[in-house]
């Protein structure tokens, strides 16, 4: 285990369904790994369901927490997994659109990826950013006010604060990797 991320806090949000499970799991145990604290919260302190490929039924998690139980000030980098359905429901609850929108006052750093910046659009994250998503959500993030490119990972530190996004699963290492060069910049 690595020390270089040792007393980083990290906020993964989900749904309590539909969540993709390795954009979940993976930046769980890559950051993890790095020594980084790790708190995931969906709206219900219920099992999440998460799904491979949006269709097929994986593993359930049990959160660490609710929505209501989490504060920005207790975070430095905030965390979006996607799964179409997580993304869906999480654009429509009120206190994670909460959430992103305190982390960008914050000048606190957020990371979504796949379908997770539908949450940064419904939030209003997205003017003047680049950024990239899964290919499906490019022309709702270009109708949002941002720049879509198709890397595998996008950093973008207009506004205030770093955005930093990624296409899908197979980006998941670099996805993690700009997470944790993001924390280490910041210390």
């Amino acid at each position: 285990m690595s020390e270089e991320l040792n007393g980083k806090r990290v906020l993964i949000i989900t749904s309590n369904t539909g969540v993709e499970r390795d954009e979940l799991l993976v930046p769980q145990k890559q950051l993890t790994d790095k020594g980084a604290a790790i708190v995931h919260a969906a709206p219900k302190n219920e099992q999440v369901q998460t799904f491979e490929h949006d269709t097929e039924k994986d593993v359930t998690v049990q959160p660490d927490a609710s929505f209501d139980d989490v504060d920005v000030d207790d975070f430095d980098v905030l965390v979006v997994p996607g799964g179409t359905v997580n993304a869906d429901k999480l654009r429509t609850e009120d206190r994670a659109v909460e959430l992103a929108k305190a982390f960008a006052a914050a000048g606190k750093p957020i990371a979504a990826i796949c379908h997770g910046p539908w949450l940064l659009a419904e939030a209003e994250l997205t003017p003047d950013k680049t950024l990239t998503s899964y290919f499906s959500l490019k022309t709702d993030l270009l109708n949002a006010g941002g720049r879509w490119v198709d890397e595998p990972v996008v950093r973008s530190a207009e506004n205030g604060w770093a955005l930093i996004t990624s296409r899908n699963p197979d980006d998941l290492d670099d996805f993690c990797r700009a997470i944790a060069d993001e924390l280490v910049d910041k210390s």
